[in-house]
């Protein structure tokens, strides 16, 4: 042919490097290449007007995340090709460089027209790779966080994080987290939440009531009545809903990712894993009366008049011996703990040293119920029909609560209100300032064996079988919940929930705001022995044995974890930790399951995207993504603390509401 040389051998060709400067896009950017022979294939990097960049001999792999091309990418067979053919591709290369895009067009229109079926499947299998490009390396920050904003499983966030370094920064980000934790009602708590209160106790919705969103009313008019935000002493409840040193041990959490992961990594340890020890409490058959949780103390009350201390870990740190007969009821506050029993006397104990700093006299009968109202304040009920409050500082009776006609059997306190449950089938509503009855609750057929309060209302259940929802300021009934079949024994209220569990052996789920049942579970074989929930799960104890854990929101059993035993006496929980008493082959034993995720898991890779936290100190080997299945428990976690505010209560329904304030975070 005219204007070309003899064309090179098929050996020359090989190490030969082309000396045509090939226009490469319509910015006339002049590149060099070694080519082998043949045109360009899946594998090899091929002229694209998308790359602005020199090519190598050795070729560039694709785009993330597109595939590299596989066994279906064919590969032209050049065995039977002639060396004219070699030579009139190089002229066709050169005239399509030159080519403006309209000419190039209909030249592979042209072409494209002329081939088979078979020959339109390789072009397809060619091209496909080639247009297949990583969204995220165009897109500014800001559309790519909308995106992944869309994404609701973490499981396909820990993987994309995988991806590559853009993608890992870009689920880095905490707005994507934040988000997450948004779809899954993963709140945070008030001492996560405000700096200020960091040093403060962890206020449980179940204590104080946080906010009105539940129907709750805004002011209060009878004497007495707890602020919507009561000033906090330290100490809280313990997890039954009596007043306790429930303080948060863990560094603060600093990230929604890092708050995420612990919070799905424990819900999955409470599905499937977890560890438990066992300690064994008595030889013989004695009956738990009370249990205690705290973030310092595991406390057990035994009818034998012993009182065993534990730490969290569940191992024995003292035994407090002074009652003569049975303790029936018991309250801890940070390191000092009230007891009461059938010898009549409250004592109160240093839990540090295990000494007796008070005894307390006046009852004359068993005292059957206990509850502390600040740090230096402790009431107690009795059979003896009387509650009384003490000083128990000074270890002196400040007044006398007297009304009932029969045992005082159970009493909630909120603020300056006390609420009591009594055989007489009434309960009533004291302040305690005053010393004196605000309202007699009427109603019930039958003694009152549970109560709960909240601040604003009042739940009592029965042995006539039914629950009565009262309101506190005005004493009014304003609901009969109708559904067991027998003594309705155990009751917890949290927001505009209800649990209660009875002797027929069912747990329901009311809803507080159309008094109306949510779930009616069939829990145990018998009694309802110990109930306690949250906002996510619901773990009842029976006289079957059996420890469960239920889903608040569905109802369903997520797992048993005992089985095995002859009676579960008292089961106690918080976020990561959960305690049984049961007796099992004739004797009191106690399990303690941790449900703590292993530090290790919790490690970030760091980010190089702009961020709106802390910073945090970088792990020696960052994971990329976190494992989401783990089936033992580890040491205390490392949190970190979150920076903007916004507490709220978690709404049950699917209706979801923005519990954190979005107004600070712009992307």
């Amino acid at each position: 042919m005219a204007g070309y040389s003899r064309p090179l051998s098929f050996s020359e060709r090989r190490g030969s490097v082309f000396s045509d400067e090939l226009s490469l896009n319509t910015h006339s950017v002049k590149m060099s290449q070694q080519r082998p022979r043949g045109p360009p294939t899946p594998s090899m990097s091929t002229p694209a007007a998308d790359f602005d960049q020199q090519l190598t001999g050795s070729p560039p792999p694709p785009p993330t995340p597109a595939a590299s091309p596989g066994p279906s990418h064919s590969r032209p067979n050049w065995s039977s090709a002639e060396e004219s053919e070699e030579v009139y591709l190089s002229e066709l290369r050169q005239h399509f460089a030159k080519c403006s895009s309209p000419q190039r067009t209909r030249l592979l229109a042209d072409l494209l027209n002329l081939c088979t079926s078979q020959q339109l499947s390789f072009v397809h299998q060619f091209v496909s790779p080639l247009l297949k490009k990583d969204p995220f390396t165009s897109l500014p920050d800001e559309l790519c966080l909308r995106i992944l904003s869309f994404i609701d499983d973490p499981k396909v966030l820990a993987r994309a994080s995988q991806v590559s370094r853009r993608w890992r920064d870009l689920l880095s980000d905490d707005m994507t987290w934040k988000n997450l934790c948004v779809k899954h009602d993963y709140q945070r708590r008030l001492s996560e939440v405000h700096p200020s209160m960091q040093l403060l106790p962890v206020i449980r919705p179940e204590i104080f009531p946080i906010s009105h969103q539940d129907g709750a009313p805004t002011s209060h008019s009878y004497p007495g009545a707890i602020p919507q935000l009561p000033s906090i002493t330290p100490g809280s409840l313990s997890l039954d809903g009596s007043s306790s040193a429930i303080t948060t041990s863990r560094p603060r959490v600093k990230s929604y990712k890092s708050h995420f992961k612990q919070r799905y990594l424990v819900d999955a340890a409470w599905r499937t894993g977890g560890h438990n020890i066992t300690r064994n409490i008595t030889q013989d058959g004695g009956v738990v009366t009370s249990l205690h949780l705290t973030s310092k103390y595991i406390i057990v009350a035994l009818d034998n008049a012993k009182i065993h201390v534990f730490d969290t870990e569940g191992n024995a740190q003292r035994t407090l011996q002074g009652h003569v007969m049975g303790v029936w009821a018991m309250v801890p506050w940070e390191d000092i703990l009230v007891s009461g029993g059938c010898d009549r006397d409250v004592r109160v104990w240093d839990l540090k040293t295990g000494a007796c700093l008070h005894t307390l006299r006046g009852h004359t009968s068993t005292v059957r119920c206990l509850k502390m109202s600040d740090a230096n304040t402790a009431i107690s009920g009795s059979r003896d029909t009387t509650l009384r409050v003490w000083d128990i500082r000074t270890g002196l009776c400040k007044n006398v609560l007297v009304g009932h006609q029969a045992s005082v059997r159970c009493l909630e306190i909120k603020g300056d209100i006390v609420v009591s449950g009594s055989y007489d089938t009434t309960a009533k509503v004291w302040s305690i300032s005053e010393g004196r009855c605000l309202h007699t609750l009427q109603g019930h057929y039958s003694q009152i064996y549970a109560i709960a309060f909240d601040g604003y209302r009042v739940a009592t259940g029965s042995l006539d079988t039914s629950v009565r929802i009262w309101n506190a300021a005005t004493g009014e009934c304003q609901a009969v919940l109708q559904g067991h079949t027998s003594l309705v024994g155990q009751l917890q209220m949290r927001g505009g929930t209800l649990v209660t569990g009875g002797s027929d052996g069912s747990v329901r789920v009311w809803s507080l705001e159309r008094f109306c049942p949510i779930h009616r579970l069939a829990a145990h074989d018998n009694s309802v022995t110990s109930l306690q929930f949250d906002d996510t799960r619901v773990v009842s104890g029976g006289s079957d044995g059996r420890v469960k854990v239920w889903d608040l929101k569905t109802g369903h059993l997520v797992r048993e974890l005992i089985t095995q035993g002859e009676a579960v006496w008292r089961v106690a929980f918080e976020e990561e930790k959960c305690v049984a008493m049961a007796l099992k082959n004739s004797r009191t034993v106690m399990e303690v399951w941790s449900f703590s995720p292993p530090d290790e898991v919790l490690y970030e890779r760091p980010f190089s995207l702009p961020q709106r936290v802390l910073d945090a100190p970088v792990p020696e080997r960052p994971l990329s993504a976190f494992s989401l299945d783990y089936d033992k428990s580890g040491s205390v976690m490392q949190d970190v603390e979150m920076l903007d505010a916004g507490p709220s209560t978690a709404p049950l329904q699917q209706s979801r509401t923005n519990f954190f304030n979005d107004d600070d975070e712009n992307l």
